[in-house]
């Protein structure tokens, strides 16, 4: 059996990124409801919003979900205590060491899977006794690795030294990508842009159209000279921060004008490369059903391939 599905519990190993003050239980739910893993995001830093959050995942689905925890962002271990007692079956943890995070998460029974930019990192996770790896490529939105390798560079990499299994992150909005992440060696996809601009997703419609709108070029990678390193539209501010390598230290500062009020220059909209894949706004069902129709096409053409032993 696949493993992802093993330890999530869901339908179909799809896995919605934990995007801050978006990956809450509206775009949640829808996405479990359609048989992915709906993820709630603590990387905002509201605790007790998050909590409620979580809560609230019980309303809207009987299917499974997840949380992230993301360890350099959280002031103490109040959403690790609250995660643990919670019934919460599946954490990513990221941004940061797992290695105290994993015995806790384990005795309370969940699945722990981290999230790594480097073969270096993904070692270092599996002595710490991760259960699997969220693969995260350099073409994927929000904070990144600035030494940038791509996702299918890095799944290969990363498989050749780990059995663990693998989640792709970056790069992936659709079942063509899906199918090229399991070649490299992957049991899962995670997909964060393309969600962002899902019917559901509660981010304002200006957001969701630069989306549309960007091509594959239509991202930067900011503040490469210091940290934290993002990838995020190009705009007139990303285009001046691009520029001098460097971020503003009040770059985040309305960032709640630009997801919720659509103001595109009040910061900055993190999206991944795969913006230029996205031609319209979808209902989540649609997204995660043709993600998987297209998977599997694609997967048959290749096994009568192989049984051909013919390249086409």
């Amino acid at each position: 059996m696949n493993r992802v599905l093993a330890h999530t519990g869901a339908r179909y190993p799809i896995i919605q990124a934990p995007m801050g003050w978006i990956a809450r239980s509206q775009l949640a739910s829808a996405v479990s409801n359609a048989g992915g893993l709906g993820i709630i995001e603590t990387s905002s830093g509201e605790t007790e919003a998050c909590k409620a959050e979580i809560l609230r995942m019980r309303e809207l689905t009987d299917a499974p979900f997840g949380v992230n925890l993301p360890i350099l962002f959280l002031r103490d271990e109040a959403m690790l205590r609250f995660v643990c007692e919670s019934g919460v079956r599946f954490v990513t943890t990221s941004a940061g060491s797992p290695a105290k995070f994993v015995r806790p998460l384990k005795e309370a029974g969940i699945t722990v899977y981290h999230a790594v930019p480097t073969v270096d990192a993904a070692v270092k996770c599996v002595e710490a006794g991760v259960d699997g790896l969220v693969v995260e490529g350099a073409e994927g939105g929000g904070f990144k690795n600035p030494e940038e390798v791509s996702t299918l560079v890095l799944l290969q990499a990363i498989r050749r030294v780990t059995s663990l299994p693998l989640v792709a992150a970056g790069g992936i909005a659709d079942g063509r990508g899906m199918a090229a992440a399991f070649a490299a060696g992957a049991e899962g996809v995670q997909m964060g842009t393309r969600f962002v601009s899902a019917a559901e997703s509660p981010v304002h419609a200006n957001y969701k159209q630069a989306i549309v709108d960007a091509r594959e070029t239509g991202t930067y990678v900011l503040n490469k000279r210091a940290t934290p390193c993002i990838r995020a539209l190009k705009t007139e501010r990303t285009r001046g921060m691009h520029e001098a390598g460097l971020m503003a230290p009040d770059t985040f500062a309305r960032i709640l004008d630009l997801y919720f009020g659509g103001d595109m220059e009040a910061a900055v909209g993190l999206a991944g490369q795969t913006a230029g894949l996205i031609d319209s706004v979808k209902p989540v069902t649609a997204i995660i059903e043709e993600t998987v129709a297209e998977f599997f096409a694609i997967t048959e053409r290749m096994a009568r391939m192989a049984e051909a032993r013919s390249f086409g």
